[in-house]
């Protein structure tokens, strides 16, 4: 019974590759794939939903990867959202203008909704008045400026060289009922002297 060391009893000496086994430390897939991203909890999420019978071990790194590289965009162009309105926060705003100004990004959350996130600033052309359209067309931008404005009898028309924000309704002036009666009958005057 007396052995050379096979068994590990009191006095049995530890090799020098068992002693690096018992120190090294565990490395998670997530650290060996440089990712953030959980692959372990991934690969279990797969292998609980039975998508398929049998789950690669290279499947949850790549998810894990993909996801990963998504979130970033995302929360790269919140940021930029964020830093662009002076918030130092990302709300779900900011995530929303991030997504559907890219135009990848909202190809492929084209169907969802982001709750908080509000509507994209938006003017239909047709509501904007004639001058800023031509204006928006040229610059890229809509200028102030002379803009026409025209009474509900389209009777008149007056240019306004006054800067007009788009919020603000134009103050229509109505037409003189008198002078309008005047005019028709003047021309018609001059138009039946000078026939004959």
């Amino acid at each position: 019974m007396s052995g050379k060391g096979v068994g590990k009893g009191k006095g049995a000496k530890t090799l020098p590759s068992e002693k690096n086994e018992e120190t090294k430390k565990k490395i998670s897939r997530s650290e060996r794939a440089e990712l953030q991203f959980p692959v372990s909890r991934i690969h279990r999420f797969l292998r609980k939903s039975n998508l398929a019978a049998r789950i690669g071990s290279g499947a949850p790194v790549y998810l894990a990867a993909v996801l990963e590289y998504l979130t970033a965009e995302i929360l790269e162009l919140a940021g930029n959202a964020a830093h662009d309105n002076k918030k130092v926060r990302i709300i779900p705003r900011h995530i929303q203008l991030a997504i559907r100004n890219d135009e990848e990004l909202s190809k492929l959350l084209n169907h969802v909704t982001i709750a908080e996130g509000g509507v994209m600033p938006n003017i239909h052309q047709a509501l904007l008045p004639q001058k800023s359209r031509e204006a928006k067309k040229a610059n890229g931008a809509p200028t102030g400026g002379k803009k026409k404005v025209v009474n509900s009898s389209n009777a008149t028309v007056k240019q306004e060289t006054e800067k007009m924000s788009p919020v603000e309704e134009p103050e229509l002036e109505e037409p003189e009922e008198q002078e309008d009666d005047e005019e028709p009958s003047q021309e018609s005057e001059s138009g039946e002297q000078e026939e004959t």
